[in-house]
């Protein structure tokens, strides 16, 4: 596991959007589950708080967000996480699906259990209408096998 990366304390990545974790990279020839997505309260105040989900068999796969916010109000984000048909491969996706959003991430950790990320990406800002992903810089967060932080 990695370390909380500093250079988004102090780098002001506000992360409002989405961050995608993928356990392994899912081939668009393989079949994948239906999804699996839970909504959840993030807070703001400055302290850290933290959610996880786990699905597969035996929940095999966990993803986990921890993070901390300023600014707004309590805002309902969702974890959506989905497994390939043999259960080998699993995505995890950490999103606003009222889109903008009013806080300020001062840290965040998406972390996954049972298996090793292969692709990770955190964006300040997710594609509406005609926009497109504004993904954070690459010094505004790290992904490792375990972690994007």
């Amino acid at each position: 596991m990695a370390a909380p990366s500093e250079r988004r304390n102090g780098g002001g990545a506000s992360l409002w959007a989405a961050l995608l974790l993928a356990a392994a990279a899912l081939r668009p020839a393989e079949a994948v589950s239906e999804p699996t997505t839970v909504a959840f309260d993030v807070r703001p105040g400055g302290v850290v708080h933290s959610f996880s989900q786990s699905v597969g068999p035996g929940d095999k796969y966990t993803c986990a967000f921890t993070y901390a916010s300023q600014g707004g109000t309590n805002e309902k984000w969702q974890m959506s996480l989905g497994t390939s048909e043999d259960h080998q491969h699993f995505t995890c996706t950490i999103w606003r699906p009222q889109g903008k959003s009013y806080l300020y991430f001062t840290q965040f950790r998406a972390e996954v259990r049972g298996a090793e990320i292969e692709y990770g990406m955190a964006y300040s800002k997710a594609a509406f209408e005609r926009e497109s992903d504004v993904p954070l810089k690459s010094e505004e967060f790290e992904v490792t096998k375990m972690a994007g932080t």
